[in-house]
């Protein structure tokens, strides 16, 4: 697949070296962050002096970054990526990706790229293109070429983009990824298709047969709760409401983060302990939760089967009493050792909202949030 040369700097020294290397008039400098949306951020610019290149490098390296994706989220950028200034005459959208509705994998090709694909699946849906294939057999160029070659008048182009199109899959089925995607997929001076930025997501339960793949991921990148929660064995993803979520089971997790919504509230974190936690993971999964400072209140939904209610209830009592609890905690104990478990709350001498459906918890939950007076989180 066809790209532009590029140069990653670390420093503000290397940004002199690169745009040296490059030996052109201008350059695109990048911020390295997984995050969509940097371009508006400003997170990318044209550069036209080696100067120019080191502002940039200095203004960015080592400095929060976010996005109007990020939702308020910010990450560090520890290196930028300094590439060719490729004039640019037509922008296409490239992507292979799973249609679950079919569950096969799908390539999806419009010629209105460098905006959001979803953009345009919203306002011109007919504007993309779509080719399923099998896993066990890839697509050849000349498969992919006709429907390319539908929405262009010459067959210079199209033949480019097919043949990108079929290593893309090659790309997508080999290294099992989720998604693959060339956003812009551009046309240069010369007819000279380029890959300009791309965007590709692993299958994580995959990585054991890519050590190379798994080799290129960057620890720092990852949300340092998500980071800190795979390190017990906890599921957890950070989102962006005030609802702490403690439960066990992935569906029932879900469901959880539904009833919030339901009940007018948004939840802050997916977290899932599992059916084998014990009094110390679920005390490590309260502490993740307070690492966000936007979460109000605490919701501990769990349905007891194999894990024990009573051990839940433990690790509650233990984590509030550590931690020093000082905002509203809900919670919903059903199944297994359940009596044993609510006497532990009862008799704890914390002040827990017990509730006996997951409605009245996550009703009673974001209440909780919109209650007045400021609630101090225990550092």
């Amino acid at each position: 697949i066809p790209t532009s040369r590029a140069f990653l700097v670390t420093s503000p020294q290397d940004a002199v070296k690169s745009f040296s290397d490059l030996n052109e008039k201008t350059a695109i400098a990048k911020v390295q962050v997984l995050m969509g949306g940097r371009g508006k951020a400003g997170g990318v610019v044209r550069v036209s002096s080696a100067e120019e290149a080191t502002g940039f490098a200095e203004k960015f390296l080592g400095s929060p970054f976010s996005t109007s994706q990020s939702a308020g989220e910010t990450k560090t950028v520890r290196s930028v990526l300094l590439s060719e200034d490729k004039q640019i005459l037509e922008e296409y959208y490239l992507g292979v990706v799973i249609d679950r509705s079919k569950g096969v994998p799908v390539i999806l090709f419009s010629k209105q790229g460098g905006v959001e694909i979803e953009e345009v699946a919203v306002q011109n849906p007919n504007a993309i293109i779509k080719l399923h294939f099998s896993p066990e057999r890839l697509p050849f160029t000349d498969e992919i070429f006709p429907t390319i070659r539908k929405s262009f008048s010459s067959d210079n182009i199209p033949s480019q983009i097919a043949e990108i199109a079929s290593n893309l899959c090659r790309l997508f089925v080999e290294k099992d990824a989720a998604i693959c995607e060339i956003n812009p997929l551009a046309l240069t001076p010369g007819e000279k298709i380029l890959a300009l930025d791309a965007k590709i997501v692993f299958d994580d339960n995959a990585l054991f047969k890519h050590p190379d793949v798994a080799a290129l991921k960057d620890p720092e990148e990852d949300d340092e709760r998500e980071r800190k929660a795979k390190q017990f064995g906890l599921s957890y993803v950070s989102m962006n409401g005030n609802v702490g979520c403690l439960v066990n089971g992935a569906g029932l997790a879900m469901a959880t983060m539904d009833m919030i919504k339901l009940a007018g509230g948004e939840p802050a974190n997916f977290l899932d302990v599992g059916g084998s936690a014990t009094v110390d993971t679920v005390r490590e999964g309260f502490k993740i939760i307070l690492q966000d400072q936007r979460v109000k209140a605490i919701l501990v939904n769990i349905f007891g089967g194999i894990m024990k209610c009573d051990v839940i209830a433990e690790g509650i009592i233990q984590a509030s009493h550590e931690i020093k609890l000082q905002i509203p905690l809900v919670v919903r104990l059903e199944g297994t050792r359940v009596d044993e478990g609510r006497k532990l709350l009862k008799e704890s001498g914390l002040n827990i909202i017990s509730c006996s459906t997951i409605q009245e918890a996550a009703t009673r939950a974001v209440q909780e949030t919109n209650v007045k007076g400021t609630h101090v989180h225990s550092r």
